[in-house]
């Protein structure tokens, strides 16, 4: 029965994409017209043919989120969507990823070379091994929840940087240095108690 009812929300899911992507066959020109021109507050992202000097490790799949949250404005919950009621902020599943790229393939040819690997793993059922870029000390706790609830939608940028900008995630901020963490308390007047990160 799961397997049923994801079989028909991934196909109605590729549907709704479909009519988003393709619309009315009357209005294509139109489609074509705006689909060419970025929008007013629109990111546009650019065109890269060498990953190698990109800050950051490089990952099995180039994921661009310049071109997610900066060009197409996805919000930072949509894909990590656990990070307003848990401690972690999680890594998207495939089926999230999949719910765009069943249908969406890329427009140039690197774009459609990454995509391919995302549908290969999904059809292999293989999850991508990404090389985590943001590393806490065991001994300190960071609920991602608490901070998202205090600091609002715009919260990550406070420790990872404006990743709308990131072609590829790279680290800001040192994190994982408590110096960084007590500046962020003292500036906002919030507790600097031990016991609020060392439990």
């Amino acid at each position: 029965m799961r397997t049923l009812a994801l079989a028909f929300g991934g196909i109605g899911a590729a549907s709704l994409a479909a009519l988003f992507a393709f619309g009315r066959p009357d209005s294509q020109a139109q489609q074509q017209t705006q689909q060419s021109k970025p929008a007013a507050d629109s990111i546009a992202a650019p065109a890269i043919s060498d990953t190698g000097s990109l800050k950051g490790p490089r990952q099995p799949i180039f994921f661009r989120h310049d071109i997610h949250a900066g060009q197409y404005k996805m919000q930072c919950q949509y894909c990590h969507y656990s990070v307003a009621v848990s401690p972690e902020p999680g890594i998207p599943t495939m089926q999230t990823c999949m719910g765009c790229h069943l249908v969406v393939a890329g427009r140039d040819s690197s774009a459609k070379v990454e995509i391919r690997k995302v549908r290969q793993a999904w059809t292999e059922k293989k999850p991508v091994e990404w090389v985590r870029v943001h590393y806490l000390a065991r001994h300190a706790h960071f609920p991602h929840q608490r901070h998202i609830k205090a600091l609002g939608p715009n919260a990550c940028t406070t420790c990872h940087g404006d990743v709308s900008r990131m072609p590829q995630v790279f680290k800001v901020n040192n994190v994982n240095n408590m110096g960084f963490c007590i500046s962020c308390h003292v500036e906002r007047k919030v507790s600097r108690d031990c016991s609020v990160c060392h439990y």
